[in-house]
This record gives C-alpha cells, sequence and structure tokens, in this order.
C-alpha cells in the first residue's frame, strides 16, 4: 500500500513538472525538480553588470601618477602609439608619472587596428619588464593591446590561442589576477576603458576576433574630455559611429533570458549577455547623445561640449554594450576590415591599408536592422524617432526599414564613403566575407534574428551601395 502511494505520489510530481510554466519569471528548472534530479536550463535566467571604475573631468589626466602610486605599482608599463606619442595627452600623462616618481617605461609602437602579430610584439615587451602596473594611452587600439600584453604576461606560459575567442581559439576562461589596468581614452568611440574585450586582426584569416572576458577589463578608466580637441574629423566621425551601433546593437540584441547555453557556473557566463534592463539605460541613453551631438562633434572641432559629450558618451555606450552584446553590424565587420585591400582612410595617420573600425561596423548598418526589424519592431522604431524620424503613422512592419533610412541619412550627411563598393570591394568578396562573418558567432548569435549564409550574403551585397 506504500508503495501504491509513493508510486501515485511520484506521477503526480512528474505530471506538475510537466506542466508547469517554463518562462525565466516562473520556472524552477534550474535549481532541480521536486524529483531530486538536476535539470539543466538551455537558456540562461540571470544577467551580471561588471564594468570598471570610472573617473570622468576636464584634466583628471593629471592624476594618474598618483593613481599608480595608490595602487603601490613600482614599474610600470606605459602603452600608446606613434601617432599620440607626438600629442599632448602622453606628454600629460608621462608628466604626471615623472612628478610622482613613478618609474615607466613607455612602448609606442601599438598598431592602429591591431593584428595577432602587434599585440605578441606588445606582449614580448611586457614581459620582459616585469611590470606591476600598466597605463593606456590611446584608442581602442592601444588599450585592446594593453588589455592582451596584461593577460600574457600574467599566464606566461600560455598559447596565444588559449584565450582567444572560440572557434579561431580556445576561448578557456580566465581564472587569475591580472596586474592593475588605468585607461586613459583619447577617442569617442570604443569604450574599450569600462569592457573586458580586447579585438584584432587574426592575420591568417584576414577576419578580426578576439578575447573576451570580464577579467581583462581596466581597473579604472580616465576619461578626459580635453583629448578630445586632437581628433581629426573623420576619426571623430568613425568613433563616433562605432558609439552608434554599440546603442543600436546592444538594444536590439536578443534578450539575456532567451540566450543560449545557460552557464553551468557563473564563471562560464559569457561578458556579452543580451540585452538587458541595465544595459538598456545606457544604451538608450547614449543614443539620445548620439542624435544630439555627433553631427556637431564632427563638424565642428572647437564644438568642445559636441566633443565632450561624445567622449563621455563612449563610455555610457562601454557600459551598455560590454555587459549586453554587440550582434551583425560588429560581426559583419570583422572580415570587412581583415581583408581590406587598397583602401587608405581619410585622416589616419598610418602606412598600412586600413578601414577604420567604426566605418566597417557602420556601413552594414542601414540593411542589418532592415533585416532584423521584424523582430522587436518597437525598439527599431523607439531608435529611429530617438535619431529624428516621425514615426507617428509608423506600422510595426516597417521599423526596420524606417531605421535604415534614417542611419543612411545620417551617413549621407556625414560624408560616408557610398558602401563596400567604395572600400574596395565587389560582389565576388561577398562568399569570402560571409566566411569571415561565420567565425564571429560570438556576436552574430546575439542577433534578434537568426540568420543564414544567404542572408549575410544579402546583406552585404544590400551593403555594395548605400545612396
Amino acid at each position: 500500500m506504500a508503495g501504491s502511494r509513493a508510486d501515485k505520489v511520484i506521477q503526480l510530481l512528474r505530471y506538475l513538472h510537466s506542466v508547469t510554466c517554463r518562462c525565466p519569471a516562473h520556472s524552477q528548472a534550474y535549481s532541480g525538480s521536486a524529483l531530486g534530479n538536476a535539470v539543466q536550463r538551455k537558456t540562461d535566467y540571470a544577467f551580471e553588470m561588471a564594468c570598471s571604475s570610472i573617473r570622468y573631468g576636464k584634466g583628471v589626466t593629471q592624476e594618474v601618477g598618483m593613481d599608480v602610486q595608490n595602487i603601490g605599482a613600482r614599474r610600470v608599463c606605459v602603452m600608446t602609439d606613434k601617432n599620440l606619442a607626438r600629442l599632448p595627452p602622453l606628454r600629460n600623462v608621462l608628466d604626471s608619472l615623472t612628478r610622482h616618481a613613478v618609474n615607466f617605461d613607455l612602448f609606442d609602437d601599438v598598431r592602429v587596428e591591431p593584428t595577432d602579430g602587434s599585440f605578441k610584439k606588445a606582449i614580448a615587451f611586457a614581459r620582459q619588464g616585469a611590470f606591476d602596473a600598466y597605463v593606456a594611452v590611446g584608442g581602442g587600439s592601444v588599450i585592446d593591446t594593453c588589455k592582451a600584453a596584461n593577460l600574457y604576461t600574467s599566464s606566461p606560459d600560455a598559447d596565444f590561442l588559449d584565450y582567444v575567442n572560440a572557434p579561431v581559439g580556445k576561448g578557456k576562461p580566465i581564472n587569475f589576477s591580472l596586474k592593475p589596468l588605468i585607461a586613459i581614452p583619447t577617442t569617442t568611440g570604443t569604450g574599450s576603458e569600462t569592457t573586458g574585450v580586447a579585438i584584432f586582426d587574426h592575420e591568417p584569416l584576414k577576419s578580426k576576433t578576439g578575447i573576451a572576458s570580464r577579467a581583462i577589463r581596466p581597473t579604472l578608466g580616465l576619461v578626459d574630455p580635453l583629448h578630445t580637441s586632437y581628433l581629426p574629423e573623420r576619426v571623430c566621425a568613425n568613433s563616433g559611429f562605432d558609439v552608434l551601433c554599440h546603442c543600436l546593437e546592444s538594444y536590439t540584441a536578443i534578450p539575456y533570458d532567451r540566450r543560449e547555453p545557460c552557464p553551468t557556473n557563473p564563471l562560464y557566463r559569457p561578458a556579452y549577455q543580451g540585452s538587458n534592463p541595465i544595459s538598456d539605460v545606457w544604451s538608450r541613453h547614449t543614443l539620445h547623445l548620439v542624435a544630439k551631438y555627433l553631427k556637431r562633434a564632427v563638424q565642428n572641432r572647437d564644438d568642445f561640449e559636441a566633443r565632450s559629450q561624445m567622449h563621455l558618451g563612449s563610455t555610457f555606450a562601454g557600459i551598455g554594450f560590454g555587459n549586453a552584446g554587440v550582434h551583425l553590424c560588429h560581426g559583419m565587420s570583422y572580415p570587412i576590415s581583415g581583408m581590406v585591400k587598397t583602401y587608405k582612410a581619410k585622416g589616419y595617420n598610418v602606412e598600412h591599408n586600413l578601414v577604420p573600425h567604426g566605418l566597417s561596423v557602420v556601413v552594414t548598418s542601414p540593411a542589418v536592422f532592415s533585416f532584423t526589424g521584424s523582430m522587436c519592431p518597437e525598439r527599431h522604431l523607439e531608435a529611429a524617432e530617438i535619431l529624428g524620424a516621425d514615426i507617428r503613422q509608423a506600422c510595426r512592419a516597417d521599423a526596420g526599414r524606417i531605421l535604415a533610412d534614417v542611419l543612411r541619412q545620417m551617413l549621407f550627411d556625414l560624408g560616408v564613403d557610398n558602401g563596400l563598393s567604395a572600400l574596395g570591394y565587389s560582389r565576388d568578396d561577398i562568399p569570402e566575407l560571409v566566411r569571415g562573418t561565420l567565425l564571429q558567432e560570438r556576436v552574430t548569435k546575439l542577433s534578434p534574428r537568426a540568420q543564414t549564409e544567404e542572408d549575410l550574403s544579402l546583406i552585404f551585397e544590400e551593403s555594395m551601395k548605400l545612396y
């Protein structure tokens, strides 16, 4: 009799488990069933917010010497690029370190749009120096390079591909401590001072990839708007486009509780988790700043208010996308920049051919958001309205087209080259561009709309001409 009752109870529990609501708000599946058998969720159920400490203000760079003293560092590696090595932002950093008797070595050979080779060169320099802290002075290229140098110096026996994102690398988790890193951004785009991401061109595959882990994010970001006056017009525009796409992609990314797989350990929860309520706040607010200040910042180098607001907006967007992630614009940008042929970027004092990151990202944005609009039309319409579109008579079915149109007009107003064909690509390059994008599943899987190779081909084709 007792056995019969037990059987009935178990059958009842199994039935209740089978009909229980599985939505993230009500499901108890993650913690296990009443039967005592742990049932692993397919999708995630939580998100985390991780960010560097940020200090903002005019002239805040002069405090870096005291910051290094405060963390007890005795030997510091300062990283920058050849262009910045001649400009006041670096001089201000070195003056502050000298004034506070900080012992430092300077590495000024960071490559604009770094490669695996340039990362390795910086890593070799750092390994020889026995540094106990790092200071990065520059844009995303410098800060990302410094992150990599810090990582691999802290893990001296690691193979370079150990921490590189899969499927290019092994994507191993970083479960050890790094040295303090202070990032001083001089551009208004990447937000790298807030994020645990370091991006580079993997030359064997002619495509970008990177390292993504909260462990590599800077300890402190010193955001000094005085540095923005040294940005050339095209650099200001392209870095601003990066901010724009950070906002749009993170705001329209797949929600965090639909991202797969659910981690078996919090250590394995990725830095890019999908849109979430906190990242949404940062992304939406920054989009308002872009709408108000980007054109002014590009068109008038002396508009300190506009350039300052874009500088701060870059940090805001970094906090947002650094936890939510980006999707197709960034995923498709990596082969665009990695496969560069003869394009010479205006306003960039570099010898190598270069498609700047922000340009490679934004050039597909009209086609991308036309493609994704059907999946979260309200968010696409809201973004379009913030950027200046009149949506009073708009219907949900037109959301993607409306956002695409307002983006296309913005790019035209700011003098962006007329599509991929103007960057040196033709339809014959599309298969290779698609192959390069397929390697970027870390970000492409965050798109609100799943995509096939044929979908990617059509987006690239539509991006050959913008106007």
